[in-house]
């Protein structure tokens, strides 16, 4: 696994290293990315482009099935054959189109090391959350004009459980060494967390699975790896849930962040892991390139362990903070794209839709092709709606009929704020 040289181009201390970790991360918004680095390294000095010489930190990985057996690590200077995108790997997968040599044969044998690492980490417990991100395609005056959801196929699965291989990898033998270096850590659910998303779960007619009377936080982490795989089986059972129950699973647990002090990452059901595989996107990654560089004597100093904690709070903040950016940015190229739908269909457009989240004031619901919206209880008329405890479901207090999450509805738009990226439903059928 070859992965672009950051550190050869970026010295610790330089006018550019200051302003990459001012960023710490890169932003993305529909249509639009503001990078980490200067584009003159993110767009091409740092790029991977076929048939272009390019510095590159190589992650070699002796794989027996899933089991780790040789490692090493080295700068080197690469010559890539061919830029593959995820379409065209899944078109090879499903026989639709050839692999081409001299990549064919590490095409087949990337695909076969990572369906033994996804099979041995579904067997340690791993977390399962469905997820899907969206994507906008623009016209010429950019205007947003499709939403087509990225879901997860099996190309995208080949890249994540390599990625996570060559992060383990550098993790182990950074702490083997003692450098100073920045983990991603995700620590284990508090327990009370975890009996109470058992208790949402079976609110929702969702199987969940036997709970110890004083669960560890160990115990906690497996159960809740167990509730997401029943949650995703459930979804996939009946065709709906999978937004609203995966809402609830990652809400019960705690946030990953940055630290220098290797506490493991519970979701992966990983002892020693660490960000290093996108050094061009994210400061950290930058970090443990560079303490990976010092402990090969490749030519680079480890990192200062005096200032890593800080390092550690301040990406974990800027990561939190792109995130909120990037989701709001998502929610207004959804408002115009649908401004723009029910310009063509009428305001007295009606859309299928399911409930993915309550609180007392309504309900989230997803409908429509992609769109989101609230849908108010003070638009439900003939009854007073109220939220459950388990914050699953809103109560008819005189009916007794419920909504509940994953739900199906049929809603009409009342109003769209597209500036602040909100939506307000009306319901047709509940």
């Amino acid at each position: 696994m070859h992965i672009a040289d950051v550190a050869a181009h970026v010295p610790p201390g330089s006018a550019v290293d200051r302003e990459a970790f001012r960023r710490a991360t890169s932003v993305y918004v529909p249509g639009k990315v503001e990078p980490m680095l200067p584009e003159a390294l993110s767009n091409d000095a740092c790029s991977l482009r076929p048939g272009a010489d390019r510095l590159a930190v190589t992650v070699e990985l002796d794989l027996e099935g899933p089991r780790l057996r040789r490692s090493s690590f080295y700068r080197s200077l690469i010559r890539s054959d061919m830029r593959l995108d995820y379409p065209r790997v899944d078109r090879i997968f499903g026989g639709l189109e050839r692999a081409e040599e001299p990549w064919a044969v590490p095409l087949e044998a990337a695909r076969a090391a990572a369906a033994a690492l996804e099979a041995a980490r579904a067997a340690k417990g791993a977390l399962e959350v469905s997820s899907s991100e969206p994507s906008f395609s623009f016209d010429r005056d950019g205007h947003v004009i499709e939403l087509v959801p990225e879901v997860q196929t099996e190309s995208h699965r080949l890249i994540e459980h390599l990625m996570i291989a060559a992060n383990e990898a550098v993790a182990g033998l950074l702490e083997d060494r003692a450098l100073g270096a920045l983990y991603r850590v995700h620590e284990q659910p508090d327990p009370p967390r975890i009996e109470f998303l058992a208790e949402q779960l079976a609110s929702l007619d969702v199987p969940t699975p036997p709970l110890s009377r004083h669960m560890t936080p160990q115990q906690a982490g497996e159960a809740a790896g167990a509730m997401s795989r029943m949650v995703a089986e459930h979804a996939r059972a009946t065709g709906h849930g999978a937004l609203g129950l995966s809402s609830l699973v990652l809400r019960s647990l705690k946030q990953a962040y940055y630290t220098p002090r290797n506490l493991g990452h519970a979701g992966l059901r990983s002892p020693r892991y660490c960000h290093f595989t996108s050094p061009i996107r994210r400061y950290p990654d930058l970090i443990c390139h560079r303490a990976l560089l010092a402990a090969v004597g490749a030519g680079e100093t480890a990192p200062e362990r005096s200032g890593l904690e800080d390092t550690g709070s301040w990406c974990s903040q800027r990561e939190r903070d792109a995130m909120a950016i990037e989701r709001t940015a998502d929610s207004v190229a959804r408002c115009f794209l649908l401004e723009a739908e029910l310009f063509r269909r009428g305001w007295s457009a009606e859309f299928a839709g399911e409930i993915t989240g309550v609180i007392g004031a309504g309900a989230f619901v997803a409908f429509g092709d992609g769109h989101e919206g609230m849908l108010p209880v003070r638009r439900l008329r003939g009854d007073w709606w109220e939220l459950n405890e388990l914050e699953t479901m809103l109560i008819g207090a005189e009916s007794k009929r419920t909504l509940r999450i994953g739900d199906p509805v049929t809603v009409q738009v009342h109003r769209v704020d597209a500036t602040r990226g909100r939506v307000d439903l009306s319901p047709v059928e509940i």
